[in-house]
């Protein structure tokens, strides 16, 4: 696959590349990452041809919002896509040791999905970003707020991007179902999808995928190796950032399994099996350094053969109707 390509970014005017950077790791998920780490391999990801930016403010709290836009202020702006989101606010204060973020500044954040809230926000992210503009803007982690995003964040999103601040709007979520509502009972034009969508899971085919095909929702893929596990599935890997527990590592090994026959390494089947559906506009990696970066994109562009995606729906270890190489362009 090409990483470069641009896909269309569902009913809206934008355009995406099919491999986008996620920013999370960049920003100190589970180890800090020297600046200078950081901005080689924002650079590289540039440089390979990658245009799709993906931020929050909950990652590194603050700190890959301001590495994204110290890169990304470098290029004309209309050359690139970028993305962030809302939902936590943040405020001074020691992280907690158990952060899964290290290196951070002293904040921080601190869940609020109100309508002022989510304003102040939006405005606290351009500053970190040094831009007057972002073009996607997601409301982050919502599963325990969905009430106060239909009264709150979604309203004020929407007044955003009827006043072309934002050119899209969604929600970015682990899980599937609570998109599938906002899908039936808002206006949103795109959902990120993390970890629900995926070799290991396709449980998005049996509700929201389907109506984003029917309203055209653009979906960005977000955890293709569902925190680790999909890349080693061995004893001790992550699922969920937690150990993952003893039956899904199993069936990761036995996807494994089904990849070495065919002579393809999981993490590139992985990397690609989601850009079959039609739905999916890009896939998000989040690379620490640039020789993981350069690994991945190497990994999207090896050719997969079709054989190996028959072999794991005869094993029972893919969804029949999940869409496979060879289908996307026969879908749209």
């Amino acid at each position: 696959m090409n990483p470069r390509e641009k896909r269309k970014l569902g009913r809206t005017d934008l355009t995406v590349t099919a491999l986008g950077m996620g920013t999370a790791p960049l920003a100190g998920l589970y180890q800090a990452v020297p600046e200078g780490q950081a901005a080689e391999t924002l650079t590289q990801a540039w440089d390979l041809g990658l245009r799709y930016f993906d931020t929050a403010p909950l990652y590194g709290h603050g700190l890959a919002e301001q590495r994204s836009g110290k890169l990304l202020r470098q290029h004309p702006r209309d050359e690139f896509v970028l993305s962030t989101k809302v939902g936590r606010l943040l405020v001074p204060g020691e992280p907690p040791p158990e952060s899964m973020y290290k290196g951070t500044p002293r904040v921080v954040p601190v869940f609020d999905f109100g309508y002022d809230a989510v304003m102040r926000s939006f405005e606290e992210s351009l500053g970190r970003l040094g831009m007057d503009r972002v073009d996607i803007l997601y409301i982050h982690d919502p599963d325990e707020h969905e009430d106060a995003v239909l009264r709150g964040a979604y309203p004020a999103l929407a007044r955003l991007r009827e006043e072309g601040v934002v050119q899209a709007i969604g929600a970015g979520m682990n899980q599937s179902e609570m998109l599938a509502r906002f899908a039936r009972q808002t206006d949103m034009d795109c959902f990120l999808l993390a970890g629900r969508y995926t070799l290991l899971e396709q449980g998005a085919l049996d509700e929201l995928l389907p109506i984003c095909e029917q309203k055209n929702i653009a979906i960005v893929i977000g955890g293709v190796f569902n925190s680790g596990l999909l890349a080693n599935p061995a004893p001790g890997a992550r699922f969920n950032y937690e150990p993952a527990p003893a039956g899904l590592v199993d069936r990761a090994a036995r996807i494994a399994k089904v990849c070495e026959r065919w002579q393809v390494p999981i993490k590139a089947a992985s990397l690609q099996f989601p850009m079959a559906h039609p739905q999916v506009a890009s896939v998000l990696i989040g690379s620490r350094s640039r020789e993981h970066l350069e690994e991945n994109v190497r990994l999207f562009e090896l050719e997969i053969p079709e054989g190996l995606w028959a072999d794991l729906k005869s094993a029972s270890l893919l969804d029949e109707a999940a869409p496979v190489a060879g289908s996307r362009l026969a879908a749209r």
